[in-house]
């Protein structure tokens, strides 16, 4: 149904975009009379009679559509104040109102309208809930955050002052500490730019302005902690190897006339104490000789 809903997502009721149904090969183009003359209860009877791929089924849902456009917006306005986009909340309300349309029953329920309309509000929930959260946030704490946001005018109303933190909580019958946590996850709602201005700052200063940089020592710092992890399997004489060779900046035949060995001794050493190491560090399985 992904032609219906571009066909008719963008155009608010008594716009010119809502008499124009399309291309001339689009059902919305070959509406007949005498579905134009049928009530939505024919209509409807005829989605369901019908498959899917039917012409004069997909024509009748979209008649239903344009029918209940009106239906749509008076849903998304309850939205227009949020930071989402009005044309993006129409087009998931009128997702919302194909499902409605394809699944209704008339055993459920005898009118449209009174069976669309959570339809329609429900897909815009769901949307908020799933789609414009930047990061995971528990399903307890987005109920609460909305639950605190919609609390804070009639309780201002009622206290005749902002409420506090306190109030809300007791108001909400939460603890302040699940309060705040809520307060925070609205932050993941709609997070900040780092390019945006900062308020009370000289000149142009931006919130990347204040971001500390990669440190390259951390990745070298986290390296030799997991060295160290298994420093200790390591011969005596490999460790001695090991840190004249990284740590003094010894040769191979430094090493070799300071501990009395051959070069080639050293290099085996090495080799051996550098493999090992290797091993644990990459979690492979194998044994030492």
């Amino acid at each position: 149904m992904t032609a219906l809903s571009s066909a008719t997502a963008y155009a608010a009721p008594g716009t010119v975009a809502e008499s124009v149904p399309g291309s001339p090969a689009s059902p919305a183009a070959m509406f007949d009379k005498d579905l134009a003359g049928l009530d939505d209860e024919a209509l409807l009877g005829i989605i369901r009679l019908l498959p899917r791929a039917s012409e004069r089924r997909v024509a009748a849902c979209e008649l239903l559509v344009t029918r209940y456009q009106g239906l749509v917006w008076s849903c998304v306005r309850r939205y227009a104040r949020s930071p989402e986009l009005v044309e993006d909340l129409v087009q998931v309300g009128y997702v919302g109102l194909l499902k409605a349309i394809n699944n209704f029953d008339p055993a459920i329920c005898r009118n449209l309208a009174t069976y669309a309309q959570p339809c329609i509000s429900g897909e815009i929930k769901r949307h908020f809930r799933d789609k414009r959260w930047q990061i995971h946030v528990k399903r307890s704490v987005q109920e609460l955050m909305l639950q605190a946001r919609a609390a804070t005018g009639p309780l201002a109303q009622q206290l005749g002052r902002t409420p506090t933190e306190a109030d809300l909580a007791a108001y909400l019958g939460v603890s302040a500490a699940d309060l705040r946590q809520a307060e925070r996850a609205e932050l993941a709602f709609q997070p900040s730019s780092l390019d945006a201005p900062l308020a009370g700052q000289p000149g142009l200063s931006t919130l990347a302005d204040y971001l500390g940089e990669e440190d390259p020592r951390l990745e070298h710092m986290l390296t030799m902690r997991a060295v160290a992890t298994h420093w200790g399997e390591l011969t005596p004489r490999e460790q001695e190897i090991l840190l004249m060779c990284f740590r003094g900046g010894m040769t191979q035949a430094e090493i070799g006339q300071r501990l009395r060995i051959s070069q080639m001794h050293v290099s085996r050493l090495r080799a051996h104490a550098l493999g090992h190491l290797r091993s644990r560090l990459l979690d492979l399985e194998i044994a030492r000789g």
